[in-house]
């Protein structure tokens, strides 16, 4: 119900489900109370269960089954528990806050109308099957704040924002698409889907998790480590396992030390994992960009990094550009042509 969308007149394309869902916030105790995430998929029921701080505080997300002669508005707790509840063996004490509501899945027809930009539930909402929302909304924030800073603070050309849309909106698209058919197959009740998901997925799910291919995937899905922006104006080259668009990824420097520390900085920086090439400190000083060179450490290769090939690290995170050859002349290039004026203090969150 975004004001600022419907003002805009962005169109909100999708659907909301037919069931109706509850969230409940209690304090329980159980073998499920084991701040572990839990999933209990039932012939006619569906429960996610979330830890909160504390081993006897949980989040309940559940589905609404008929309540004969009751209104959604006038349900209690205990009106719509299920039976998920019990063969979790949770022992309910104390709810602390209880809603119910339905569930839509929608994207916007655009993240941006001239100087007005949507992120968040405001550009896109889906089911709770994946616990992905959160972590969305500030995917989208984080990717438009550095660029509003940049263009504000003079160090890039206002062109850089539309890459905000570009970036975001494939990801919101594809996410909403697949936790659609998640929730569809795990709430809806014909025979074929009910058999999936009380039979098969019980099978085999625990077989497929000793598979540590699939345990990756599944932990960079959920995580949303796994995004990139390789189809991104801003993502250039490769060098190594790594690509311009793709997330840094995360290596030890030294015994209690690793390459995101620099990150907390929030600044265009380039990082060079072994012998800096000649000239790239000369460049990087030119253009205001921290250079950060460390120790090549055999671990590094198998991450994808490529020894002494230069990294240049957007201030949220992702390569902009790696470069096999470590041309520090191609540091240059890549300001010149990038709608980027330079690197120099401004380009951060701050």
């Amino acid at each position: 119900s975004s004001v600022v969308r419907q003002t805009l007149g962005i169109g909100f394309p999708g659907g909301t489900y037919t069931g109706l869902f509850y969230v409940a916030d209690v304090e329980a105790t159980g073998p499920a109370a084991d701040e572990e995430l839990h999933v209990d998929l039932e012939d006619a029921d569906f429960l996610l269960v979330f830890p909160l701080k504390g081993t006897t505080r949980l989040r309940l997300v559940g589905v609404v089954r008929d309540v004969p002669g009751r209104e959604h508005t006038t349900l209690e707790f205990d009106d719509v528990k299920g039976k998920a509840i019990e063969h979790l063996g949770l022992d309910v004490a104390k709810v602390n806050w209880f809603s119910t509501y339905r569930v839509h899945h929608r994207v916007a027809h655009a993240f941006r109308a001239g100087r007005a930009f949507l992120l968040g539930d405001a550009a896109h909402i889906h089911s709770p099957v994946g616990g992905q929302g959160m972590n969305t909304g500030i995917g989208d924030a984080v990717n438009l704040a550095w660029k509003l800073a940049a263009v504000m603070q003079g160090t890039a050309r206002a062109e850089l924002l539309a890459t905000y849309e570009a970036e975001r909106i494939p990801f919101a698209r594809r996410l909403v698409a697949t936790t659609d058919r998640m929730f569809t197959l795990v709430t809806t009740r014909s025979s074929v889907a009910r058999f999936i998901r009380t039979r098969l997925v019980p099978t085999l799910m625990p077989l497929l998790f000793r598979l540590a291919p699939l345990r990756r995937f599944l932990f960079e899905t959920l995580s949303q480590i796994g995004i990139d922006y390789r189809d991104s104006a801003l993502s250039v080259g490769a060098a190594g396992g790594v690509r311009g668009g793709d997330r840094l990824p995360w290596v030890e420097t030294g015994p209690g030390q690793d390459n995101f520390a620099p990150l907390a900085s929030l600044r265009w920086q380039v990082h060079v994992y072994g012998e800096p090439p000649r000239g790239l400190a000369e460049a990087c000083a030119e253009l205001g960009l921290p250079l950060h060179a460390f120790p090549w450490r055999p671990g590094m290769r198998k991450s994808g990094l490529r020894r002494a090939a230069v990294y240049l690290i957007r201030p949220d995170g992702y390569v902009a550009m790696a470069d096999a050859r470590a041309d520090a002349a191609q540091l240059h290039r890549y300001f010149a042509t990038r709608v980027l004026r330079s690197a120099s203090p401004g380009s951060t969150l701050d």
